[in-house]
């Protein structure tokens, strides 16, 4: 591994976590350029192109004025970009507190295991359900999370079955992610009827920021 490998990075900015069980958490984000799903929901389609190419050095002595020990690298897809594995390694060699945050569609064994792995799960309801790499559910440990968007009841009966199907909550922790501006309290009604072994997340930075860029 080499800190002169380059990839394509879309921003870098200093926020507070928004979702996952780091929610809240002041936390430095490195969003890389590029993706190869199309989710209807999606809020990030300004990363499917452009940015800046940087080297692992440059990146890692930009994270470093921010002084947080927690360090989240999303996109896009991160894992599309070949030397992504490279850059968490070398983040987590740094000392970091590494988290990721991928779309599910791509290998994760793959990753440095000091990676702590949040791992979308698409539903009908995303249009990218075909394009799960189902195999990841088998690499999960309690170090990662899984993480469901839900656009509808029929998204939430879906992923309940698969959650049951697959015993997922004896692997790791669960969330449920309702599509910014639906009725999370339905959900949580629904989450409590089922007695559902999951952790409803509203994704905070919107609340404080909306869709401001950079947060």
């Amino acid at each position: 591994m080499s800190n002169e490998a380059t990839l394509r990075v879309s921003e870098i900015f200093h926020s507070l976590q928004g979702e996952t069980s780091r929610a809240g958490l002041p936390t430095v984000f490195v969003r890389l350029t590029g993706c190869p799903a199309r989710c209807v929901y999606c809020d990030t389609a300004y990363a499917f192109q452009g940015g800046e190419r940087l080297t692992i050095a440059d990146i890692l002595a930009q994270l470093a004025p921010f002084a947080t020990p927690y360090v989240t690298l999303t996109g896009g897809e991160p894992l599309a970009q070949r030397e992504a594995l490279s850059l968490l390694i070398a983040m987590c060699d740094a000392g970091y507190n590494v988290s990721l945050e991928t779309g599910g569609m791509l290998d994760i064994s793959v990753v440095d295991t000091r990676v702590s792995r949040i791992v979308d799960i698409k539903t009908p309801g995303s249009g990218e359900m075909a394009k799960n790499h189902w195999e990841n559910l088998t690499h999960l440990t309690d170090r990662d999370e899984v993480k469901f968007v839900i656009t509808s009841e029929e998204d939430y009966c879906w992923s309940r079955e698969l959650i049951r199907e697959h015993h997922l909550a004896a692997r790791c922790p669960i969330l449920f992610s309702p599509v910014h501006g639906s009725n999370a309290t339905e959900m949580a009604e629904w989450i409590l009827r089922d007695r559902l072994p999951v952790r409803l997340q509203v994704q905070l930075h919107k609340i404080l920021w909306g869709e401001a860029k950079g947060h």
